[in-house]
């Protein structure tokens, strides 16, 4: 018979069945991220698992038979912890996954943490809250923090902060977050602190009912009306997955968008302008504004390169206004640009006094 009196009671991190299983909580319009990473999340520190094969198991595969013997947690890891030499079979590491389990085999696992083990853990990263009561707050992201994690990307995000920041987080489907900006936008978030704040917040959001401006940075001096409206529909490019484009519904999937942009100031290299959502589709800003003619600075995935000192995608949300979902008041805060924003403009001798969009 299988021994498994050394079986371990494994530590579960708080709110973690929310954030990978709660796929109705996922966020609106936004891209998806971590699902393959299971049961893996409950690993915090080392653990043993001590195995001894029985009949039942004689010529299994031994990658099918721990994934047998350790249910709990996917093949893919389990592979990872094959190639990574943390299984024993009677006492010797190196084995392959296709190699056959023979009945009386002495199998030991390490199960170790991946980095998906730990993208749910608190880290202690700063924050510029710029406003907080018992039901949300509102955070000024800075630009280059990734807001939930990702393959790439799996610490040093905004949900991270906000777990060792609020007890309370932990308990929330994606520690509260209800919306997302892009890892290089900087600006204005709202996240809940409470459930029923957060199912709250994510029908207004979906109701329209949170109006988010941004100002843009972009190649090229505008012409023609100082405002437009771009409502073309947004999906995946079909000649690139990896990024986003205006589709013709007809022929590929996609959402409707809307965009409007008013310019504030042009200068020789290019424009800054003001832009109102009302959608809040992938990359929205940056796909209109390149259908426009007028790629983002510096982004390079959508035709934009660094220019006045800039580096990231030259995008800030700057303004952040809805109603309160518990209070009923009428809320509304402002962010200006950071540094690199700003001198960014000042190096293409833009002035404009964001302060009067407030």
């Amino acid at each position: 018979m299988r021994d498994q009196s050394q079986r371990p009671t494994l530590p579960i991190q708080a709110g973690s069945v929310g954030f990978i299983h709660g796929r109705q909580d996922s966020l609106p319009d936004g891209d998806d991220a971590g699902e393959d990473a299971a049961a893996d999340i409950a690993i915090s520190e080392w653990e043993s698992r001590a195995i001894t094969a029985d009949m039942a198991d004689h010529g299994l595969r031994l990658d099918k038979a721990l994934a047998k013997w350790v249910p709990e947690f996917s093949r893919s890891y389990l592979q990872a912890l094959l190639e990574q030499g943390a299984v024993l079979v009677n006492g010797k590491a190196g084995s392959k996954a296709s190699a056959k389990v023979k009945a009386g085999d002495a199998v030991a696992v390490e199960l170790r943490p991946t980095q998906q083990s730990q993208a749910f853990l608190p880290q202690d990263i700063p924050l510029d809250v710029v406003y907080e009561d018992a039901y949300l707050c509102i955070i000024n992201k800075p630009a280059g923090m990734v807001v939930h994690p990702a393959p790439g990307n799996w610490s040093g995000t905004l949900l991270n902060a906000l777990l060792a920041r609020d007890a309370k987080a932990a308990q929330l489907p994606r520690a509260g977050i209800v919306h997302r900006l892009d890892k290089d936008t900087s600006g204005l978030m709202v996240v809940a602190r409470e459930r029923q704040t957060m199912d709250a917040l994510v029908k207004l959001i979906a109701a329209r009912d949170v109006h988010r401006n941004y100002v843009a940075l972009a190649h090229k001096p505008w012409s023609g009306d100082a405002t437009k409206t771009v409502a073309h529909p947004i999906g995946r490019d079909p000649r690139n997955r990896l990024r986003m484009a205006v589709v013709d519904l007809a022929q590929h999937p996609g959402k409707a968008a809307r965009t409007d942009f008013r310019l504030l100031a042009n200068a020789d290299e290019g424009c800054l302008v003001y832009c109102s959502l009302h959608t809040g589709r992938t990359h929205q800003i940056r796909v209109h504004m390149a259908s426009l003619g007028h790629p983002l600075v510096a982004d390079a995935l959508y035709g934009g390169s660094a220019a006045a000192g800039l580096e990231r995608q030259g995008l800030h949300a700057l303004r952040l206004a809805f109603v309160h979902p518990v209070t009923g008041q009428g809320m509304s805060w402002f962010a200006p640009p950071p540094q690199d924003m700003a001198q960014a403009m000042e190096n293409w001798d833009i002035r404009y006094n964001l302060q009067e969009l407030a």
